[in-house]
């Protein structure tokens, strides 16, 4: 095995996910992911504290183009429409040659209580990222954190949508589209 080799992180996502397929969440090893990826237990370690969060490594990335897209909205962008451009940001990161990866992701959270359950906590870390930057730029509770909710369902509903291989729209349209049909659904609340 090489000492270094580029991409380790990379690698190691995508045989997580492979081995997760394969032999489910249970029967699969550090090890395992470690040797599928052509590097070693150690290099796995300084990339991820355990097997669930390999699943999950771009919540800090997704986090920041949340909050930078949301602080770079122009002053008279409603909350919503910031978020709009915050959503927009978060998925131009997400090219069609990741919609077969994220249906298979999605699938080995979906068969998997543990994995379930940290995909919460993403969800509310994202959210959180977002209300946090509304709130410094001026808007209060609770407004700030329901457009961050409402945008982050809509990002959600949309990457299932996305990653459904049958559906071919590019998910910042999805993720437009939904964001729209929820905002309309809030307005018939009263």
């Amino acid at each position: 095995m090489a000492r270094w080799e580029p991409n380790a992180r990379e690698r190691l996502v995508r045989a997580a996910v492979d081995l997760f397929t394969e032999q489910g969440y249970d029967a699969t090893t550090v090890n395992g992911i470690a040797e599928r990826a052509g590097l070693t237990k150690t290099t796995f370690f300084r990339h991820f504290p355990d097997k669930r969060e390999v699943l999950f490594a771009g919540q800090e990335t997704h986090s920041r183009l949340l909050a930078e897209a949301i602080a770079a909205s122009p002053d008279s962008a409603t909350p919503l429409q910031a978020v709009a451009a915050a959503l927009d940001a978060l998925t131009a990161t997400f090219t069609d040659d990741r919609r077969e990866f994220a249906a298979r992701l999605r699938t080995v959270i979906a068969d998997n209580g543990e994995l379930q359950e940290r995909a919460v906590f993403k969800r509310i870390g994202l959210a959180g990222a977002m209300t946090d930057a509304l709130r410094k730029r001026g808007v209060p509770d609770p407004t700030a954190s329901l457009a961050a909710e409402l945008g982050i369902r809509a990002f959600h509903d949309a990457f299932d949508l996305w990653s459904d291989r049958t559906d071919q729209q590019a998910l910042a349209d999805l993720t437009r589209q939904t964001l729209d049909e929820l905002r309309a659904a809030m307005a018939t609340l009263d």
